[in-house]
């Protein structure tokens, strides 16, 4: 996975995190979405005008881990970046835990998954990290999308 742009790094015991613009269409997601929250926080990110929490991804799958609403928010809005939080998910420093009793899951589970295309139900994994990720609050604008509603634009015009 290629950044457009490092923000910074952060490091717990064996988990290091590299907080980066990535490409959103790089970005494999393993789950759905719920349209009901998607439609409010769509909402909520445009009002803001920021995207505060950036998604977790594996950086050598291009999986999504976490933030699968806010990705596809960003879609919607025509962002072209997200902020994300890079990890390597074989790391001990991260784990995944299944929300559904009836669906187990597993970190191969997850990206097996998302590389096929395939999506399991909303909320079914839920991950784990050593370490908290804080707030980037990265503007829109820097993400691509059109503040006045209209299709989003490239951050370097």
């Amino acid at each position: 996975m290629r950044p457009v742009r490092r923000l910074f790094d952060l490091e717990s015991g064996p988990l290091i995190v590299r907080v980066c613009l990535i490409p959103l269409d790089s970005i494999r997601p393993h789950e759905m979405a719920r349209e009901e929250r998607l439609s409010e926080l769509e909402r909520e990110i445009r009002e803001d005008g920021r995207l505060r929490v950036p998604v977790l991804v594996d950086g050598g799958s291009g999986a999504l881990l976490d933030g699968h609403h806010r990705v596809e928010a960003l879609r919607r809005m025509g962002a072209r970046l997200a902020p994300a939080a890079l990890v390597d998910y074989r790391s001990p420093g991260i784990s995944v835990e299944p929300r559904r009793v009836d669906r187990p899951v597993s970190k191969e589970l997850v990206v097996r998954t998302a590389r096929e295309g395939g999506l399991m139900p909303p909320k079914t994994t839920r991950h784990v990290l050593q370490l908290e990720l804080p707030e980037v609050g990265v503007r829109l604008e820097d993400l691509g999308v059109r503040m006045d509603g209209g299709p989003g634009r490239s951050p370097e015009g």
